[in-house]
């Protein structure tokens, strides 16, 4: 199937600070970030843990958008001091609006042959981390008054098993499970909690740890004959970001074409 035709932005997210987690590089996070900034966003706040990646990506965003709606901090959302100073940074620029919970970490494992320590690395980052990051931003929206919004990110791995990513899928598994008790403890302020589940996503840092067998196993399976592309994902958090989805919290929405 052909590649799809790029959608314009239309100012869903017009006049909001939004704050993305692991978004230097060219994955989904760095095309939420574009996004939101198509989309209106008066100023962005991204992370990553990479400093060199995360000054390039805002010098270039800088040049394209202007230097006074971006911003770039150096965040592991495994340090709970380095998750509050990513909020800081955002309350300079007039206080976080929607909350984009990216950073995640994966791997290949047996069951059989995984150690503690891989297991403890990934749910740190990818479930604990996005907990870290909803409370943060939650005591924020609620100490502000505003009626905020979170997107996760999970994956389809949540729902469906794959061989060697016990860990992983615990990690998005809970993700999900997160988002939706997080929506019931935030509703009463107003705040709206929601998640993506993404299948496949070709992005260079995956085809460097993924085989070219499993590839094309996993593009098999996607009802259009590909993957999808970083910002259908984005698409999608902007959706869920934006008042467009106003009546919707608690949510996992699959960004998939395996169930076509």
């Amino acid at each position: 199937m052909s590649a799809p035709v790029y959608v314009a932005g239309h100012d869903l997210l017009a006049d909001r600070v939004v704050v993305v987690t692991a978004a230097a590089g060219a994955g989904i996070g760095a095309a939420v970030v574009r996004r939101a900034l198509e989309e209106g966003a008066r100023a962005v706040v991204f992370s990553d843990t990479h400093e060199r990646r995360l000054a390039e990506a805002e010098a270039a965003l800088a040049e394209e958008f202007g230097a006074d709606r971006v911003r770039q901090l150096v965040c592991d959302v495994t340090d709970e001091a380095q998750v509050q100073a990513l909020l800081d940074a955002a309350d300079e620029v007039g206080g976080v609006d929607v909350m984009v919970n990216n950073a995640g970490l994966g791997g290949t494992a047996s069951v059989l042959e995984m150690t503690d320590e891989q297991w403890g690395r990934v749910l740190d980052i990818t479930l604990t981390g996005t907990f870290r990051c909803v409370r943060a931003a939650g005591q924020r929206f609620v100490a502000a008054g505003k009626p905020g919004v979170i997107v996760n990110n999970a994956s389809v791995i949540g729902w469906r098993a794959q061989e060697g990513q016990a860990h992983y899928a615990a990690a998005k598994a809970g993700v999900m499970a997160l988002t939706r008790s997080a929506a019931k403890d935030l509703a009463p302020y107003g705040i709206r909690v929601n998640a993506v589940s993404p299948s496949l996503v070709m992005h260079p840092f995956l085809a460097r740890v993924t085989s070219d067998e499993l590839l094309e196993e996993l593009t098999a399976r996607e009802a259009f004959g590909r993957s999808a592309e970083p910002w259908e994902v984005a698409n999608v958090m902007v959706f869920l970001a934006s008042d467009y989805s106003s009546y919707m919290t608690g949510e996992v929405v699959a960004v998939s074409s395996q169930q076509a």
